[in-house]
């Protein structure tokens, strides 16, 4: 819905149908908020609107502009799914609605001790007060549901209780009076832009060691633009088409045990938190087609990999970049190594002058 602009302020169990094919969708667009037409709701109205048990804290204090309201419904969907009760119950008044400003629900583990961490994590992080702590775009709380086993692990996941009445007060004093949260981008299409899913392709290859700090380079730049970004880290093994292929290397070490420990070494330097990176071993005989394969899965953005030499061969057959940037749903950028790299070392900062 966000991608084609689209805020649908209302999302609630109700309006979930299934289709005969198993497709679900969303319906009752009626306080749907669209980034391209006037918010004529806005305009008539200056009570909140929405159904109470979903409507995010924001939408309380009469913003309709900000597609993380629409995350914090899908968090209190889950938390109903999973536990069979809806987080803050069924207010009947906009007063009974103003406490979710200071007061948590009952931890999910709390009602089912059979719900995982990683799960309730993420539930209570798109249930956040303040925007600025949930998930900053769909795309990104879909990409952990789909990774539980890198779900980075807060305070939030071991929470059984609610918090104590000196921790509500507190937080009562400092909410009572608030008017409105940070205010987000333009609008929905900006906000996803600031918070995107970058797939980086990673060659481990001993001999493109070189073409690996340019790809690390590129991936800080687009860092600094793009503080929100979810970097998902990627390597290929290319396995054959027919046969048994291997799992350990000539020395009897996992492979991709080892690759993930070479990926991870990468990438430090970016000095990401867990909620910030990931990183996933990917294999299959066609290097080209597991990388868009995982990029269409979890919904990314922009895809970021390197490019070989060129040579006849590659001339000839292709190139897994070529690929890529042929069959890629979103945008790609190759990074290739300088011609003067050749010629002479640069220093980091000279690179980055002329890469740019």
């Amino acid at each position: 819905l966000h991608k084609q602009h689209v805020i649908h302020l209302d999302l609630k169990p109700a309006n979930l149908l299934m289709r005969d094919t198993g497709e679900v969708v969303f319906v009752d667009f009626g306080l749907a908020r669209h980034d391209h037409l006037p918010d004529l709701l806005a305009e008539e109205f200056r009570i909140p609107m929405g159904t109470f048990p979903y409507i995010a804290p924001e939408q309380y204090l009469r913003v309709r502009d900000d597609l993380r309201s629409d995350i914090f419904a899908v968090g209190a969907m889950l938390y109903e799914y999973a536990t069979g009760r809806q987080p803050w119950g069924e207010p009947q008044t906009l007063r009974g609605v103003r406490k979710r400003l200071w007061r948590d629900p009952v931890p999910p583990r709390a009602i089912s001790p059979d719900l995982p961490p990683w799960l309730q994590e993420i539930i209570l992080r798109a249930l956040e007060v303040d925007p600025k702590d949930r998930f900053q775009s769909a795309a990104q709380m879909l990409f952990d549901l789909q990774h539980p086993a890198q779900v980075k692990l807060t305070a939030r996941a071991g929470k059984l209780a609610q918090d104590g009445a000196a921790e509500v007060f507190r937080r009562w004093r400092r909410m009572r009076k608030v008017k409105g949260f940070g205010p987000p981008p333009a609008n929905a299409e900006a906000q996803m832009d600031k918070a995107p899913i970058l797939l980086v392709a990673v060659d481990l290859a001993p001999e493109m060691e070189g073409l690996a700090q340019h790809l690390l380079q590129a991936v800080k730049r687009i860092r600094r633009i793009q503080p929100d970004a979810r970097v998902a880290c990627v390597n290929v093994i290319k396995t054959a088409r027919l046969g048994v292929d291997r799992t350990t290397d000539d020395e009897g070490v996992n492979l991709h045990v080892a690759r993930l420990v070479a990926l991870r070494a990468w990438a430090a330097s970016l000095e990401l938190s867990d909620e910030e990176v990931s990183f996933a071993i990917l294999e299959g005989p066609d290097p080209a087609a597991v990388i868009i394969g995982y990029a269409v899965n979890n919904q990314a953005d922009h895809i970021l990999m390197g490019a070989r030499g060129s040579s006849s061969t590659r001339r000839f057959l292709g190139s897994v970049s070529s690929q890529v940037v042929a069959e890629a749903p979103c945008s790609v950028t190759v990074v290739r190594i300088p011609a003067y790299d050749a010629a002479a070392p640069v220093d980091d900062e000279e690179r980055d002058r002329a890469d740019a």
